[in-house]
């Protein structure tokens, strides 16, 4: 009678293990799928950031601009960035994005066409921007009443 445990070993003595050459491929393979894993995860991260900011900068900009349009006119000669009552007034930034560091600036109107018959045609700037970085700056016009 043989005993059963010599049996088993038979089945294995063509076989010698896994070899370090095998394993250092295996390691090398599964490094670069978790590589390309990451850099894919931090790609679309980095997407996700800028589509937010490019959401937020064009939503700040459209409200301020539409804020100045719904505005009295205030002619360039008059315009006092100090005086209430002589100047377009500001949007009110939402505290989230306040807190992101935006803030909505416009710069004094530019006079572009005054006519004798009291019309003036004036270009107002409007700029967004984060952190004091300029993230974008869009002109329109304006004409009197």
């Amino acid at each position: 009678m043989r005993w059963p445990g010599k049996a088993s070993l038979r089945c294995f003595q063509g076989q010698r293990g896994i070899t370090l050459i095998e394993t250092l491929v295996g390691l090398a393979l599964l490094g670069i799928i978790a590589v390309a894993f990451l850099s894919g995860l931090f790609t679309i991260t980095k997407a996700v950031s800028l589509s937010q900011e490019s959401v937020s900068v064009d939503s700040l900009i459209k409200s301020q601009i539409e804020y100045i349009r719904v505005q009295d006119y205030v002619a360039a000669a008059d315009y006092s960035p100090d005086d209430p009552d002589n100047r377009y007034e500001l949007i009110d930034i939402p505290a989230d994005l306040a807190a992101a560091g935006y803030s909505v600036e416009t710069y004094p109107p530019e006079t572009i066409l005054s006519e004798a018959g009291g019309y003036e045609l004036q270009k107002i700037t409007v700029a967004v921007k984060r952190d004091g970085k300029a993230k974008l700056v869009v002109s329109i016009y304006r004409v009197s009443d």
